[in-house]
């Protein structure tokens, strides 16, 4: 049976008045009661998934061009694989992925660092299947039929799992072009771990992670952009994607069936009624689930790691007015719409402001 998990309504009235400081009807310019505009400097690196890559692009740009113009941000989307090999390296000031640091790796961040690391979503985002062919822009699929197509199992679009899910469409007959990802990928894992939870066979054989042993009819490329190029090019190919790439791209995109029976396109609006059904925890360590209503089913979240201590002053405050700028003014939240991603809820922003405080406060 499917649960409905809701989003936990927690914060502090320090996180609440600080969101409504720095969110206010500034135009996007960030000014509010966090730091005195202009103040900061400094530069701060990170690196990691190719999932936001986007939207980190423009609010890096906003910010250090109108917000804080004395300081840089950089980051590099490698993937969520280098990203958090990176971070636990310690090459970089945050690092970002797909999926949450477990038990396992926030030891080996202690161990390295000689304090705690801290993690904290910062946007929602669904991963959409693209296809080659335009006239095939809506069809439908299931985690069965999606599982099969990687699998090896289904080979063609007018193989009769495929047909039967779209009595409607003329299906061409012509072989299906699996591309999937070359890099350890946070967007892979947030497919991958969507089929290890509906489809058995793929739990068994497969089960999910940033990079996994795939069947040797796919091909790969490398990024999202690498692997919507490839489908762009390839006759009969698909592929998964954030879905901000997608709609760059103008590609076809597929409809996936969710828990509810309801097939839904990858929009904002379903990747909104999506992560509203996850249950964050206070350790942030969760995953969006057995989503049915309105939502679409393979929907994730972004996270950014940093540490809580090891940062001079100015590093440690400039991450911390940097995505705090990115969860409290108005503009981040335009911005991550118009590129598809879906903002966090203000209840929910309130829990994760009051963790970025944490970022450096050990030193």
């Amino acid at each position: 049976m499917r649960k409905r998990l809701r989003v936990a309504a927690a914060g502090t009235a320090a996180a609440t008045l600080l969101i409504a400081g720095c969110a206010g009807g500034d135009g996007g310019d960030g000014q509010g009661a966090a730091v005195n505009r202009g103040s900061l400097s400094g530069r701060v690196e990170g690196s990691g998934a190719t999932f936001p890559g986007p939207l980190f692009d423009r609010w890096t740009a906003h910010y250090t061009g109108r917000v804080e113009t004395a300081a840089r941000v950089d980051y590099r989307a490698v993937g969520s694989g280098g990203g958090i090999e990176q971070f636990l390296a310690g090459t970089v000031d945050f690092g970002s992925s797909e999926r949450p640091l477990g038990p396992g790796e926030l030891d080996i961040a202690a161990d390295v660092r000689g304090c705690a690391a801290v993690q904290f979503p910062v946007v929602f985002g669904a991963v959409a299947l693209v296809l080659n062919d335009d006239e095939l822009d809506g069809m439908v699929l299931t985690a069965e039929v999606i599982a099969g197509i990687y699998d090896g199992r289904i080979t063609r679009y007018d193989d009769p799992a495929v047909a039967a899910l779209n009595p409607g469409l003329d299906l061409p007959a012509e072989p299906i072009v699996p591309v999937r990802r070359g890099d350890g990928s946070g967007t892979t894992y947030v497919f991958s771990h969507y089929l290890t939870t509906e489809v058995p066979f793929w739990a068994e054989r497969y089960a999910e992670g940033t990079d996994l042993d795939w069947h040797e009819s796919t091909l790969d490329g490398e990024g999202n952009e690498g692997v919507a190029a490839t489908v762009r090019e390839r006759p009969g190919g698909l592929g998964y994607v954030n879905q901000s790439f997608a709609l760059a791209d103008e590609l076809a995109t597929a409809r996936v069936v969710n828990e509810d029976g309801t097939p839904v396109a990858p929009t904002l609006e379903a990747t909104t009624a999506a992560s509203e059904e996850a249950e964050i925890p206070d350790d942030f360590q969760f995953a969006i689930d057995d989503i049915g209503g309105e939502g679409y089913p393979i929907t994730g979240a972004n996270w950014i790691f940093a540490y809580t201590c090891g940062y001079d002053d100015a590093t440690a405050a400039l991450l911390r007015d940097f995505w705090t700028w990115t969860l409290t003014d108005a503009t981040a939240d335009r911005h991550a719409a118009e590129l598809g991603y879906a903002p966090m809820g203000r209840e929910l922003k309130a829990r994760v402001v009051e963790e970025i405080g944490r970022v450096g406060e050990s030193d």
